[in-house]
């Protein structure tokens, strides 16, 4: 979260760069074409395991070499699974005996380093002061992900604390971790908070990998990194032991290289878990999860009437560059096109929302209590840490923790506010938030134009949505301009905006519509290919066929 505007804040510079683009080419595999990694779907995966092209194992050493490529430059994994190999031979076991446990079966996915796993792995979000903790089990998270056949690849770096830390840091900085960069120019903001998710998905380092948002963290990500993200609701996806900002908003979901892949372990994950309460307002938890990967049809569009949240657009256009703001006109074109009537849909509550500082509120008061009751679940916390005041202590005196050149202003703020979710105080931020989002943002304005979404440039999507927990897909939109002039960051050390940064686009539905918002982001996706203009700047070289014997 809180990474969406960086880069249009601050100053420009000007740097000299040769980008080149590597023309597409396959590999060779006993005798057979294949995509390259960084192009591979997931079915095209399973064809290929289950005419014996190749084993799961042969995709993990694959996949594990590949990290091992790019690592030292853009720092997007911080722990690889030293059981990986194992748990591929048991899947390649299986499926040689006929046991599969789905589309996901013996497929290597990376996890975001706050969703904690029960085995060799750390669960940080970064933090030193996490390293070498225990947890009593699985994150539900984890557990979806093994029961469905998935290999947990490793852990990605990500903003520390899910960018709930610093006031002067930089997207996918973590202490534990070092800085992240993005693969379409050279020292690219990866933006966060699940910035190694999006690098790793971007560039082909597993089929596709979990991402955690609180605000904007994986739309944000999915966005610079030329992926699909999903947002999913509010308690579609379990939260426990995942480490927390806010019950009230934060959410795990796909980061892919396409639609129908981040469907695919949207699907996965998706369901009620007793351990997390806000699951049980799931529609479905007296049927059935919808069929995300069903949902993915071509003539999503036809008889939809589509929104478009005018007067948001307006209020920030200061923040939607020229080349954002003309591929977004020609997306309104594109989806009228496909068959979508195009209505306004304006968020009546808007311009009171840009003065109001309930979300900051609301989140302070959540972490203070939902960060203490996951240091209580932990079976071995190796400082003895059990609130957020003993943490900033651990944090401001432990020298790798990089305090006070990426200071604590967020936790001083939490701590000097003083109350948590108990305290009235809470329920008239919340209050305020719920309206905001609802009858005076994107709930509202779905509701009185009868739309069955709203979209928006992703640069601007994720606030509304996040705070009253509704979902959103981003899908690629373009590329800045290869003579677009560099802007580095606040802090100064990456570039926000620059030459073939790629930038996305958003459809917003109401709670609980996932299915349709991937119709919507699917059908878009099938009539532009956009993520194939422009390739990284940075690719591995080794590819699947080099492990194949």
């Amino acid at each position: 979260m809180r990474s969406c505007f960086l880069g249009a804040l601050l100053g420009a510079v000007s740097l000299a760069s040769a980008l080149t683009v590597a023309p597409y080419t396959g590999t060779i595999i006993k005798g057979k074409q294949f995509p390259r990694l960084i192009e591979v779907d997931l079915e095209e995966l399973v064809d290929g395991l289950e005419s014996g092209l190749f084993t799961s194992y042969d995709l993990v050493r694959a996949y594990e070499a590949r990290i091992m490529e790019v690592n030292s430059t853009l720092h997007m994994v911080t722990e690889l699974n030293p059981d990986a190999l194992t748990i591929a031979s048991q899947l390649d076991s299986m499926r040689a005996n006929g046991t599969v446990l789905g589309p996901l079966h013996g497929i290597p996915i990376l996890i975001k380093n706050n969703i904690a796993t029960y085995d060799k792995m750390n669960n940080t979000a970064g933090s030193w002061s996490l390293v070498g903790a225990k947890v009593p089990r699985d994150s539900t998270m984890a557990a979806k992900l093994r029961k469905a056949g998935a290999i947990i690849l490793g852990k990605t770096n990500l903003s520390q604390w899910a960018n709930y830390r610093s006031d002067n840091s930089s997207n996918g900085w973590s202490a534990y971790g070092g800085q992240t960069y993005a693969a379409y120019y050279p020292g690219q903001d990866p933006s966060g908070s699940s910035s190694g998710s999006g690098v790793s998905s971007s560039i082909g380092l597993a089929l596709a990998a979990l991402g955690t948002e609180t605000d904007g963290s994986i739309l944000s990500p999915s966005e610079v990194n030329n992926l699909v993200g999903i947002k999913p609701t509010v308690g579609l996806t379990s939260r426990y032991l995942v480490i927390p900002i806010s019950e009230h908003q934060d959410t795990i979901g796909p980061m892919a290289r396409s639609v129908k892949d981040a469907a695919y372990l949207l699907q996965a994950i998706a369901g009620p878990d007793p351990n997390d309460n806000y699951t049980l307002a799931n529609p479905a938890i007296n049927g059935s999860t919808p069929d995300y990967v069903a949902a993915c049809n071509y003539n999503a569009f036809a008889g939809k009437k589509i929104g478009v949240a005018r007067n948001v657009i307006a209020a920030y256009g200061k923040y939607i560059d020229p080349p954002v703001l003309a591929a977004f006109n020609e997306a309104i074109t594109q989806v009228a096109a496909a068959g979508a009537e195009i209505v306004d849909a304006n968020f009546t509550g808007f311009a009171e929302y840009l003065n109001s500082n309930n979300e900051s509120l609301v989140l302070n008061a959540d972490f203070l209590v939902d960060l203490a009751k996951y240091f209580s679940e932990l079976t071995y916390n190796p400082y003895g840490i059990e609130n957020l005041a003993e943490e900033r202590n651990f944090t401001q005196t432990f020298p790798l923790e990089d305090y006070p050149q990426r200071d604590t202003g967020v936790w001083d703020g939490a701590l000097k506010q003083g109350w948590n979710n108990t305290d009235p105080r809470f329920w008239a931020a919340y209050q305020a938030d719920l309206y905001f989002g609802g009858e005076g943002g994107i709930l509202g304005a779905l509701a009185r134009t009868n739309a069955s979404a709203v979209m928006m440039p992703t640069t601007i999507s994720p606030g509304i949505p996040a705070i009253v927990g509704s979902p959103v897909i981003t899908v690629p939109l373009g590329f800045y301009p290869a003579n677009t002039t560099v802007v580095l960051n606040g802090f100064g050390n990456l570039v926000a905006t620059g030459p073939n940064v790629p930038f996305g686009l958003s459809f917003m539905g109401a709670k609980w519509s996932e299915a349709e918002l991937i119709g919507f982001g699917y059908a878009y996706e099938q009539r532009t290919m956009y993520r194939n203009d422009v390739q990284p700047y940075l690719v591995p070289n080794i590819e699947l066929a080099d492990f194949v014997s």
